[in-house]
C-alpha cells in the first residue's frame, strides 16, 4: 500500500479529510524521530513498538577485495509488532 491509498483509506475509515489524515500521518513520522533519535522508544498499543538501538562500531571485510574496513557506530530504528497485532495478521483480518 502506497502512502495515497493510506491516506484515502483512512480519511474514509474515519470520515475525516485527506489532508488532516496527511498532517496526523506527518506529525506521527515527526513523533517517532525525534524521539528515536534519542534513543527512546515508542510503544503504540495494539499495533508494536518502535525502538532506537545503538549499533557499535565494528570491522567489517569487503567480499570482493578482501579489504577490513571500520565500520562507524549508528543509530538503527526497528519495529516489533504487537501480539496483537500478530494475530490479526495470522488469522488474516
Amino acid at each position: 500500500m502506497d502512502n495515497k491509498t493510506l491516506v484515502e483509506t483512512l480519511s474514509k475509515r474515519l470520515d475525516i479529510s485527506r489532508e488532516t489524515v496527511t498532517s496526523l500521518i506527518d506529525g506521527m513520522a515527526e513523533v517517532v524521530g525525534e524521539n528515536c533519535s534519542g534513543l527512546n522508544s515508542i510503544s503504540i498499543p495494539s499495533f508494536g513498538t518502535f525502538e532506537s538501538k545503538k549499533r557499535m562500531e565494528r570491522v567489517a571485510v569487503h567480499p570482493a577485495s578482501g579489504k577490513r574496513l571500520l565500520v562507524p557506530p549508528k543509530i538503527v530504528l526497528t519495529f516489533r509488532p504487537s501480539p496483537l497485532l500478530k494475530q490479526r495478521i495470522i488469522n488474516g483480518e
